[in-house]
């Protein structure tokens, strides 16, 4: 019996094996390309079970959660069996003020009109991918991303959620006591044993774990263990604060697996309230060694973002402005006036190495505009001191308060927009993106970013803009390369190990926002160290013993798995035979 027959009965939901459906999920954002076996698209969470069922039974078959496809790092590819999760796990649940239950199929443009609806409440760690993406994807991934800086990344938000697990059944995580846990460890089943092994592994390698977080403030690179185990405010009977207390919370280290620990089907998240106003400051930094001692000082403010692009992009905007122009849908004559400050700015004093755009809120405009021009005041301020003493020495920052919203519409689209663009008017060459998400901590740029440009630049047939979330030290380059051309392959090759070699010396995340997938999984060993790395096979084969679930990401399973690897390189091997040819 042919793979799609057993499938289709198996699940009442749908079975796709033909060709253009093969093609259409063989891709993501990313530069690789693997053909799965089949699509199927479970209707319900028996359907799920079955499914992972079947995988138990049968050799060779394994599962690939998959929405939307905008991800970046490879990590809804798989060989096998891809599971489809926007066709009939597109439901929002409830919606109240403070929280929302979901289906992981759910869109975000969609899940954010409801939110919004109630109250005007949101979940702020939206990805720039927020009109394509899932609820579902930026589970998996972690995502984060403009509004990160104030209100952090998806793994705040999740309070609970259900998974179908290794067993075939779906069950709730939840934070728990640890009395709580003590009690779910008793029963004989696969969950318990979950949290059996799990409370061992952490408790027993605490102070390693504790060791390995990250010092950087984003980060989606490996198993999040030093999560699981947290102080939260206890209150009484009476509803009054009463100490803290220590939770087990599963969901911690769920978040930004990659489906490689099971098949989420429902999410409950954490909602919140956002100022509605807003003002930008925006600061043209000439010199790269100023960097640190702005953002430090900025950072004092308190922006609720703190957004970045480089004189790459900037060059980008000026070069498509037309098209720029376009896309903020206003007459061409009248928004081309409304770039008369920059094009001043590089009158007086050339392209700036840097735009820096510090957003600063408030409940009124007054407000968010006082915020905006108190940190801009204290900025000129601060650039007419001379700590030094040095009759020589002289800051020179060049910066603005936007006037209005639609003043500051030209920076949010620049930063969202230009590479777009450039992609667009750009015959021949795509997008590559695989060194596209590290994370150094911001008062390290100033001498991290020299470092970084001196690789780039060894590269001279690369075209590639730079752009970030400078306030958490999380930068984005994504180049534009043609992939026919075999050279191609070697450059991607050389600059991963040089530009995660970099980051790893200067002890940030390999990836802030993206994830591992297929990208980056080869160099997750490196960044935690064999120990760490360790720990993260053993939590792999503590959900997943039969390696069903999305294998070779995050932690490298066989090279038959077309996951990815192996020992010896096998993971990095896959991963460069599968770039889109």
């Amino acid at each position: 019996m042919s793979l799609f027959s057993e499938l289709s009965e198996v699940i009442s939901g749908e079975v796709d094996v033909f060709q253009n459906t093969l093609d259409r999920v063989s891709h993501d954002a990313s530069i690789f390309e693997v053909e799965p076996r089949a699509l199927v698209s479970p209707k319900d969470a028996k359907d799920v079970e079955a499914l992972v069922n079947y995988a138990n039974n049968h050799s060779g078959i394994n599962l690939t959660a998959r929405s939307a496809g905008t991800d970046m790092s490879g990590g809804p590819l798989g060989n096998s069996v891809i599971v489809d999760f926007t066709k009939h796990f597109d439901q929002i649940k409830h919606v109240e003020n403070a929280y929302a239950v979901v289906e992981p199929g759910v869109y975000y443009r969609d899940f954010d009109k409801a939110t919004l609806a109630k109250g005007g409440v949101i979940l702020p760690s939206f990805p720039a991918s927020r009109e394509l993406c899932t609820v579902g994807g930026m589970v998996a991934n972690n995502s984060g991303g403009e509004k990160t800086l104030t209100y952090g990344k998806t793994e705040k938000y999740v309070h609970r959620l259900k998974m179908v697990t290794a067993d075939g059944k779906e069950h709730e995580f939840a934070p728990m006591t640890l009395a709580e846990l003590e009690q779910h460890k008793k029963f004989p089943s696969f969950e318990s044993e979950i949290y059996r092994k799990m409370h061992e592994l952490i408790v027993n390698n605490y102070e390693v774990i504790m060791h390995a977080k990250p010092t950087v403030t984003k980060n989606s690179c490996g198993y999040y263990l030093w999560n699981v185990m947290y102080d939260r405010p206890k209150i009484n009977g009476a509803g009054k604060f009463d100490g803290t207390e220590k939770v087990f919370d599963l969901t911690k280290m769920i978040v930004g697996s990659q489906g490689t620990l099971g098949l989420v089907t429902e999410i409950e998240f954490g909602l919140i309230k956002p100022k509605p106003f807003s003002r930008l400051l925006i600061i043209f930094l000439k010199d790269m060694k100023q960097l640190g001692d702005i953002a430090t000082h900025v950072m004092k403010f308190k922006p609720e973002s703190f957004e970045s692009y480089d004189d790459h992009t900037f060059r980008v905007a000026l070069k498509f402005l037309p098209s720029l122009i376009k896309k903020m849908k206003g007459n061409f004559i009248s928004m081309a006036f409304k770039f008369l400050p920059e094009a001043l700015a590089v009158l007086r004093g050339g392209v700036p190495k840097m735009v820096l755009m510090a957003e600063f809120t408030g409940n009124t405009e007054e407000e968010a505009l006082k915020k905006a021009t108190e940190a801009h005041e204290s900025l000129v301020q601060w650039e007419n001191e001379n700590p030094s003493g040095n009759q020589n020495y002289k800051r020179k920052v060049e910066s603005r308060v936007t006037s209005s919203a639609s003043d500051a519409e030209k920076y949010w689209t620049i930063r969202r927009e230009s590479f777009n663009m450039l992609r667009q008017h750009v015959k021949e060459l795509r997008t590559a993106p695989f060194i596209d998400d590290f994370v150094v901590r911001p008062e390290l740029l100033p001498g991290f970013l020299p470092l970084l440009y001196g690789i780039l630049d060894q590269y001279k047939h690369l075209t590639y803009t730079i752009a970030g979330h400078v306030g958490d030290g999380n930068f984005h380059i994504i180049p534009l390369m043609n992939l026919h051309n075999p050279s191609a392959h070697k450059t991607i090759e050389e600059l991963s190990v040089k530009v995660y070699k970099l980051v790893h010396e200067f002890n940030g995340s390999i990836t802030g926002e993206h994830n591992d997938g297929i990208i980056r999984t080869p160099f997750v060993k490196m960044q935690y160290g064999d120990r760490v790395y360790g720990l993260f096979e053993e939590v792999k084969k503590i959900w997943d013993p039969r390696g069903i679930f999305n294998p070779g990401k995050k932690v490298a399973g066989s090279e038959k798995d077309s996951g990815g690897g192996g020992k010896d390189g096998g993971t990095f091997k896959f991963a460069f035979e599968h770039i889109v040819k």
